[in-house]
């Protein structure tokens, strides 16, 4: 005779527990795919996702959901298929997410395992109007949507539940635009009251230590701990000699120039793991100017100095990003907090006098500066292009050959210099004497002629020339250029 006990001992040894206990509890389980289903009917798509891996646990999330989902559907059919997307944000479109575009190439597969779509949680599916446009699509193959919130399938034929979805949609933005503004208030005080450290790479001259447990009890059971700045044994005192050195009346480039002649490390060269994104190891004049207008080393907390942009036409969805980009906050913008939060590495006096000192003076005589030919001349000797230059009260434009004032200097080759009257006069002179321009055309007329032929001025040190743009190269040393002088010789 075939008793119970001999089913159980036919089942395989890892799950003779699962048979004793599902007997004994008296009904089939629920959680998980060994839950009773019913014979035939539907073929579900089971359909779920988790925004990012780093704060939830992708399994116990994917669980969950299933649950629900196989609660749902488990009196109509089985799920036959399982699709999951793990960091991918709801905002973006269906065809952007692994799992719903694998999901959506298998709808109009005439061979797809499943009839129905079965999703745990609206918000894990969809955001805003996307349900609206992607249940026709799907209704259009003869696949249907389940969800919880609305006890089975989805009608879109029906006006009570298309006022449903618009409701959820409308929750859906509302929760992350609620959550952001949440956030950064949060944040505001946390900096301005508590003076915390709310992550980020710690500024050239500072290191990260612990400041001990998490103020919230909960958190803090959980072994979470704080962290503040602490001065670097090794690049602090390289901050400290910037500064003395700016207040002694040395300038920004001097200074960087020392540096890069005393080899001292930058600050992408001495912790490159984190300034991945940083491809120079020489100190720059930008480089410098942040450390010198940073705040933080007067031993205050400062955030929301920089912020993120992603460009959305309507706010809280990033389906509608242009791209994100950094950008500074203005000053009435940044929290600093009441109290030094951390060592001082510069006096506070002496910070807001460095700031006087690093000040960009306006010209003497309050004019504006105009230079005609920017953009319209290149340097016959490495290909740049020329930079304006003030000299003698007049515009200039000069070519050191790619050296910066915070490098040691390369005399080998002479640097270009030209003032921008004598070049006007000059290829005035030129093109009036060629009969390209009156002989009494100006400076207006000029510029208007190179635009128009799409010509550039190639300044050699002594010697100018005409060369068609080429956007598909740049003006390399090895283009061969005419010589001319502005005395008229060819």
């Amino acid at each position: 005779m075939f008793t119970p006990l001999m089913t159980a001992l036919a089942a395989p040894p890892d799950d003779l527990f699962t048979v004793w206990w599902d007997r004994s509890a008296g009904q089939p389980r629920v959680r998980g795919r060994r839950a009773g289903r019913a014979a035939g009917g539907v073929r579900f798509a089971f359909y779920g996702r988790i925004s990012t891996d780093g704060y939830q646990d992708p399994v116990s999330s994917r669980q969950w959901q299933f649950d629900i989902a196989e609660l749902l559907t488990s009196s109509h059919g089985r799920i036959a298929a399982e699709f999951f997307d793990v960091g991918y944000s709801r905002s973006l479109p269906w065809h952007q997410r692994p799992g719903t575009a694998e999901l959506l190439a298998e709808v109009a597969r005439p061979d797809r395992r499943f009839d129905a779509v079965v999703i745990g949680e609206y918000e894990r599916a969809f955001a805003g109007r996307q349900a609206l446009q992607i249940i026709p699509s799907l209704r259009a193959h003869g696949v249907t949507v389940w969800l919880p919130e609305f006890d089975g399938p989805v009608d879109l034929d029906d006006p009570s539940h298309r006022a449903l979805f618009m409701l959820l949609g409308h929750q859906s933005e509302r929760e992350v635009l609620r959550a952001r503004r949440r956030t950064i208030r949060a944040m505001c005080t946390q900096a301005r009251e508590q003076g915390r450290h709310l992550g980020g790479r710690p500024p050239y001259g500072y290191r990260l230590v612990d400041a001990g447990p998490h103020p919230n009890r909960i958190h803090a059971r959980w072994g979470r701990r704080l962290h503040r700045l602490d001065p670097d044994p090794v690049t602090a005192p390289h901050v400290r000699w910037i500064f003395a050195r700016r207040l002694a009346g040395d300038s920004a480039a001097g200074i960087a120039r020392a540096l890069n002649e005393r080899n001292v490390p930058s600050p992408a060269a001495h912790d490159p793991a984190r300034n991945r994104h940083r491809i120079g190891t020489a100190w720059t004049l930008r480089t410098l100017a942040e450390i010198l207008a940073n705040p933080r080393y007067t031993g205050r907390q400062v955030w929301n100095r920089q912020r993120t942009d992603h460009n959305e036409t309507v706010a809280g969805d990033k389906r509608t990003s242009l791209g994100p980009t950094r950008a500074w906050n203005p000053r009435s913008e940044w929290v600093i907090s009441q109290q030094p939060a951390q060592p001082a590495l510069v006096d506070e006096a002496d910070f807001l006098a460095v700031q006087q000192v690093t000040a960009v003076p306006a010209p003497k005589e309050r004019a504006v500066r105009r230079y005609l030919l920017t953009g319209l001349l290149v340097c016959a000797v490495c290909g740049r292009r020329l930079e304006a230059h003030w000299v003698h009260g007049r515009a200039g434009y000069r070519c050191r050959h790619g050296r910066a004032s915070v490098r040691p200097g390369d005399h080998r080759v002479r640097n270009v210099y030209w003032a921008e009257r004598r070049i006007i006069d000059a290829m005035l002179y030129r093109l009036g004497y060629s009969g390209e321009l009156p002989v009494l055309a100006g400076a207006d007329d000029l510029l208007a002629h190179l635009r128009a032929q799409g010509q550039v001025i190639v300044c050699g040190l002594d010697t100018l020339s005409l060369e068609p743009i080429d956007l598909e190269r740049t003006v390399t040393p090895t283009t061969a250029i005419p010589r001319w002088d502005d005395s008229g010789g060819g």
